[in-house]
């Protein structure tokens, strides 16, 4: 899997805390960078499984959506706000 490719997965916006936060991923590479520069927290587990499945994702073994899925597992254990962006 190519992991800067734009269609890789329905792209999320994530509220995370601070100033300027909130953020859109839409590939696998902008998750990563999230989940390793902005994560308000590195612990739980559902935060590990995340990592996970991007290293998986990148790797292609698993899908973009599968990887999708643990990327909200892991937003909605750390409290941040997703929303699903809609293009039009």
């Amino acid at each position: 899997m190519c992991w800067n490719t734009s269609s890789a997965f329905t792209p999320v916006g994530l509220a995370l805390r601070g100033p300027g936060a909130h953020k859109i991923v839409c590939t696998v590479g902008d998750a990563a960078h999230i989940l390793i520069k902005d994560w308000p927290s590195i612990e739980g587990r559902e935060y590990v499984a995340a990592v996970k499945a991007c290293l998986d994702a990148i790797n292609g073994q698993i899908g973009p959506e599968q990887f999708r899925e643990a990327l909200l597992r892991a937003e909605d254990e750390a409290g941040i706000a997703a929303l699903t962006v809609v293009h039009q």
